[in-house]
């Protein structure tokens, strides 16, 4: 129930709106909403990070809506993180749209829209489809199979792990969620491959079938990438079914220190696929990114594919009873003529007799199958105790790799406390870290659940040495005596040792389901802008709506009336350039004598500031207009026109820090 409600909300969140990526616009040439005299020579789009492109990553729509024939859009010399297209040298006038869409380093697409004039604004501007940025049904399901990936991924690494490091008393349990995992990474990471073109296309999934979009996935990074994780688990398999075997006697077969090597290099291999291809390979510090996103993906696997294990092996076993009394009718599991069988190893076989007289036999670890079922298999107490306590240490020094690698890896995707509030990534960031809390406050219990085991199954064991001391010490018929009575008192521990693996069983499957919701929060993350990127950005996405202002003014004349659209770039605290056009009564560029333009802002008594404007032929403008203070600025025009009239307007314009 926590797998499927994990995957319920996943379909919720990542439906809900087109997919964020770490690439983020930092600014564009021509600006947003500017007014041009004359056709730009070509379109250039800067981006916070480095980006590649796709088969017509660029789309201008002209005044009438038709789509304007551009240069092939390149990469800027020498500037991975700028795209630039050239475009005809006669445009008509009226307002175009150029409509983007780009994939970021850490493989996420992007896109958007602005719009741009030509002598003058256009009356309406033409329309890109108001859709989302991806196809839904191809976003849900390329979000689906990278929660599957990572989920497999930490389902094999973990039960491989535990099986390796913890030496479960009997590994049968772990063949079925090592085989389960090995398939669903290797059936998602296919899904992946395969939507990989259309989820940078934003198409639906039949576009997956054209061989033209398979051949460019597979000679762009993220496929070399899910090829490289498709090979990699061709060897995972082999040394998969290495680790399930068992030794000659029936017991679980310890992997060798060259075997155990070969399992480390291929989860970090693994690792890697996913580092790779996120937020880690791009932007700041990124080698230390990348071991960092390897360390922690890894440490998530060892925790929650090993509580799932643990989980496994706990409801899958139960401890041996304590050897019953020699008695003439035989119990179960005693032969005819007394015999009593021991639990381990393949086949039964009778052991030396004992003290009573009575041999013992062994009986095969592996599970019995009854009317209700499969039933547990039976193991000593102090075998499972002791995979109980090794899990316990490992797990800890997990969730303290988790912690640092955590701790740097949010640090380097906020970059400010704010983040946290005022971008998507630092409120998901914050809802992941309840979940951890929560997660955390399990495995604390699931350590008291542990402690507890340990202490009661000590107690077993150190009752059943002295029934074996006694018994070896006394005579024949105080040997059976004696034998009787302390494995009484096992048989009184025993209710207690139950109840506390009742408690663990509980506290491991709380740890599971919230495990599951961590990595569906996870998944999502790593689809979101990060918060560093987006304050990177929002200079440019909010400076021509901050900085582009229209003060509209009278002419004179009975009803005409002009204006001038005034644009600060960027719009912020210190220097900017400004570009001043007036525009006449029919929408087109006017020339006058003379256009000033001041700036104050009242609350702190500055100003006014004489933004000092000079003709630049069609446009005034001047590139050294310095704002010392963020506020909400007071904007003064004064339009001469005539060489006796001149008419002055103001507004008010927000200046950012």
């Amino acid at each position: 129930m926590a797998l499927l409600g994990a995957v319920v909300v996943l379909l919720l969140l990542g439906g809900a709106g087109p997919a964020a990526a770490h690439a983020a616009l930092r600014g564009a040439d021509p600006a947003d909403g500017s007014v041009l005299k004359s056709p730009p020579h070509a379109i250039t789009l800067t981006f916070t990070e480095s980006v590649g492109l796709l088969d017509g990553s660029f789309r201008l729509l002209g005044p009438d809506g038709r789509r304007v024939r551009t240069g092939e859009a390149r990469h800027a010399p020498g500037r991975s993180d700028t795209v630039r297209a050239t475009v005809p040298r006669k445009l008509d006038q009226g307002t175009f749209v150029l409509a983007w869409r780009v994939v970021s380093a850490d493989s996420h697409p992007v896109s958007g829209a602005y719009t741009f004039s030509v002598g003058r604004p256009s009356p309406a501007a033409a329309t890109v489809g108001s859709g989302p940025a991806e196809d839904p049904v191809t976003g849900s399901l390329y979000d689906l199979a990278r929660w599957a990936a990572y989920a497999a991924a930490a389902l094999v690494i973990g039960t491989a792990v535990f099986a390796a490091a913890c030496r479960p008393p009997d590994p049968g349990p772990l063949r079925r969620p090592l085989v389960a995992g090995w398939w669903a990474l290797l059936a998602s990471t296919v899904v992946l491959l395969v939507l990989r073109a259309p989820y940078e296309t934003g198409a639906g999934p039949a576009a997956a079938f054209d061989p033209s979009a398979l051949s460019r996935t597979l000679t762009s990074r993220p496929g070399v990438v899910l090829l490289a994780r498709l090979a990699l688990l061709l060897p995972a398999a082999a040394f998969l079914v290495r680790l399930s075997r068992r030794g000659r006697d029936g017991s679980p077969a310890r992997p060798t220190p060259a075997a155990s090597a070969v399992g480390a290099a291929l989860a970090l291999a693994l690792a890697l696929t996913w580092a790779a291809a996120e937020h880690a390979s791009a932007g700041l510090q990124v080698p230390v990114a990348m071991a960092s996103s390897i360390l922690h993906l890894l440490a998530m696997s060892v925790w929650l594919g090993g509580l799932t294990a643990l989980l496994m092996t706990l409801r899958r076993t139960r401890p041996a009873d304590p050897e019953p009394n020699p008695d003439p009718d035989p119990a179960p599991g005693e032969g005819e003529t007394g015999e009593t069988y021991r639990t381990g190893g393949d086949t039964p076989s009778p052991a030396p007799a004992t003290a009573a007289g009575t041999a013992t036999k062994t009986v095969p670890a592996a599970t019995a199958t009854t009317s209700r079922g499969p039933e547990p298999a039976r193991v000593p107490h102090p075998a499972l105790a002791a995979t109980v306590a090794r899990f316990s240490r490992i797990a800890f020094a997990a969730v303290g790799v988790l912690v640092a690698t955590g701790v740097y890896q949010s640090w380097r995707g906020l970059g400010s406390w704010t983040a946290f509030t005022d971008t998507s990534y630092g409120r998901l960031l914050l809802l992941k870290l309840a979940a951890v809390t929560l997660l955390l406050t399990a495995a604390g219990q699931s350590r008291n659940w542990t402690a507890r085991l340990l202490t009661a199954d000590a107690d077993v064991a150190a009752d059943d040495a002295s029934a074996t001391a006694g018994a070896t010490a006394a005579d024949d018929a105080s040997a059976a005596s004696a034998g009787a009575s302390p494995t009484h008192d096992s048989v009184a521990d025993a209710p207690a040792s139950d109840t506390y693996r009742r408690g663990l069983r509980r506290a491991v499957l709380a740890e599971v389901g919230l495990g599951a919701a961590v990595l569906v929060i996870s998944t999502v993350l790593t689809g979101t802008v990060p918060g560093r990127a987006a304050a990177e950005a929002s200079p440019a996405a909010a400076g021509p709506s901050a900085s582009v202002t229209w003060i509209p003014f009278d002419l004179g004349t009975s009803g005409a009336r002009g204006k001038v659209q005034i644009t600060l770039l960027p719009g912020r605290v210190g220097e900017n350039t400004v570009e001043a056009v007036v525009l006449g009564p029919d929408g087109g560029v006017s020339t006058v004598p003379e256009l000033r333009l001041s700036l104050s802002l009242p609350a702190r008594d500055i100003g006014p500031i004489d933004a000092g404007l000079t003709d630049k032929g069609g446009y005034w403008g001047t590139d050294h207009l310095t704002l010392p203070i963020a506020g909400t600025w007071t904007m003064k025009a004064t339009v001469r026109v005539s060489e006796l009239d001149q008419v002055s307007e103001s507004r008010k314009v927000r200046i950012s820090g």
